[in-house]
């Protein structure tokens, strides 16, 4: 299954699902030593490299979104 297409709607379905979990995007971020603008960049494609594209896994994974989402 691929992985959804990196877009603004994204950056607004992770932050909700961080949300839903009680935390926020800045503070997993904060936690897991990423900078909260790197995140951004990722979810909105910015930064879309093989660096970027293995955060977007990651932080997919921890909002508890399917490669779907």
């Amino acid at each position: 299954m691929s992985e959804p297409a990196p877009s603004l709607d994204l950056h607004l379905k992770v932050r909700t699902a961080f949300v839903g979990k009680g935390t926020s995007l800045r503070g997993w971020c904060m936690e897991n030593g990423v900078p909260p603008q790197n995140a951004r960049d990722v979810l909105i494609g910015r930064w879309n490299g093989p660096k970027g594209q293995a955060l977007r896994r990651r932080l997919l994974k921890a909002a508890g979104l399917s490669a779907s989402a």
